[in-house]
């Protein structure tokens, strides 16, 4: 009986014993159950993927001489096919390669061959450049261009310029001509390459350095796809800061003051009409800043001439005069006091006829003109909205 309860006591011990997996076990049916298998066989051929189509009820075998038109026909349509798949793989390297080479030109400023050796070439630094058969010296754009010259060789050759310029004719809406200054005496060459620049639409740019012309082309070359609202000066869109920028033109007349008129009258018009002591009365302005506002609003829109004419003064010499010169001088000077008088009474004449022009009143006038459009505008788009709506109810009533 004992020894029956101890065997059965080690066969409890022995099947409470739990075993342990090795690590190339555990790994191995961790990859065993992350990769299933799939259930999706691809085949290896067009054929073997649809032989189940030939054991339908819906497959026909084709007729004899059918499929063997199509045997002869299948081997130039696959040459055909190759040839033409060759022809695009060739016509799709070929057309990649111009494509780089393209946007490698567009951001780079093209230089004429005529150009080799020029030392403006060296400055060019911050752009990229290459050379290219090209008409003009720079090519900085699509719709841009430049030609170089210097005084110097203006000097030697005159007419290169002009012949440069009838070269390019109208491919290009700008078309600069940049100018080294590299002489002393600059008035006369000068002179004659702004004419020659003006008289054929051309901007003229001058630089007295080979650094600052290489700037030039580089600053254009940047700003080529930039719009010209760049340069413009941004101004505030509200009233106080459209006044402040007016009021403030007027010499001594800062910000402080700005507001404080804005606040009495309430807007320019009402300063503009204010009187001196209207304006002595706002706090921080002072008599310097009335009697500046006041002539200001005040003085003359057109510049009059002024009514004194010089009197020509008789250059007399220490020598005694003869009698007939003392009198052919005297007429003379008769004859323009004359002429001077006449001048002066038409031009009284003229102040009299015309009504004298204020920068009020100028002001005023354009503002009346803008009011009496803007009231012309109103009004048509009122009568059109009307004769819409009159229309419209007619085409209701007819239905």
């Amino acid at each position: 009986m004992q020894k029956q309860n101890e065997e059965a006591d080690e066969n409890k011990k022995s099947s409470v014993v739990i075993r342990i997996p090795s690590y190339q076990e555990v790994v191995e049916s961790s990859q065993a159950r992350s990769t299933p298998p799939s259930l999706f066989v691809p085949s290896q051929t067009f054929s073997e993927a649809f032989a189940f189509v030939k054991s339908s009820e819906f497959y026909s075998p084709p007729p004899p001489s059918l499929s063997r038109e199509t045997g002869k026909s299948d081997a130039p349509s696959s040459t055909s096919t190759s040839s033409a798949a060759a022809a695009s793989a060739s016509a799709s390297a070929s057309s990649t390669l111009p494509s780089s080479q393209i946007t490698q030109t567009r951001n780079a400023i093209l230089v004429s061959h005529r150009q080799k050796g020029n030392p403006l070439l060296k400055h060019i630094r911050n752009v990229r450049w290459t050379f290219a058969d090209i008409v003009c010296d720079y090519l900085l754009g699509q719709s841009s261009c430049a030609l170089y010259i210097s005084l110097r060789y203006h000097l030697l050759h005159p007419d290169y310029l002009y012949y440069r310029i009838r070269e390019l004719q109208k491919n290009f809406k700008l078309r600069v001509v940049l100018c080294h200054v590299d002489v002393e005496d600059v008035i006369k060459p000068l002179l004659e390459v702004t004419k020659t620049a003006l008289l054929h639409d051309c901007t003229l740019l001058c630089g007295w350095s080979l650094e600052e012309c290489g700037r030039y082309l580089e600053t254009i070359k940047v700003y080529e796809n930039k719009p010209a609202d760049i340069i413009q000066g941004q101004m505030d869109t509200d009233y106080l800061s459209r006044l402040t920028h007016s009021l403030t033109t007027v010499r001594h007349v800062n910000k402080t003051d700005v507001v404080t008129l804005g606040t009495t009258f309430g807007s320019l018009s009402h300063i503009m009409g204010a009187s001196m002591e209207d304006l002595a009365r706002c706090p921080g302005i002072g008599e310097r800043k009335v009697k500046r506002l006041f002539d200001t609003f005040h003085e003359p829109f057109k510049r009059m001439e002024s009514s004194r004419q010089p009197i020509p003064e008789a250059s007399f010499q220490n020598k005694p005069a003869s009698p007939d010169i003392s009198f052919r001088n005297d007429a003379e000077f008769s004859t323009l006091i004359e002429d001077n008088q006449k001048d002066v009474d038409d031009l009284s004449k003229r102040r009299k006829k015309e009504p004298e022009l204020t920068v009020k009143s100028a002001l005023s006038a354009a503002f009346a003109k803008y009011s009496d459009r803007v009231g012309k505008r109103n009004s048509t788009s009122q009568v059109e909205e009307s004769e819409e709506s009159v229309v419209v109810r007619e085409s209701e009533a007819e239905k």
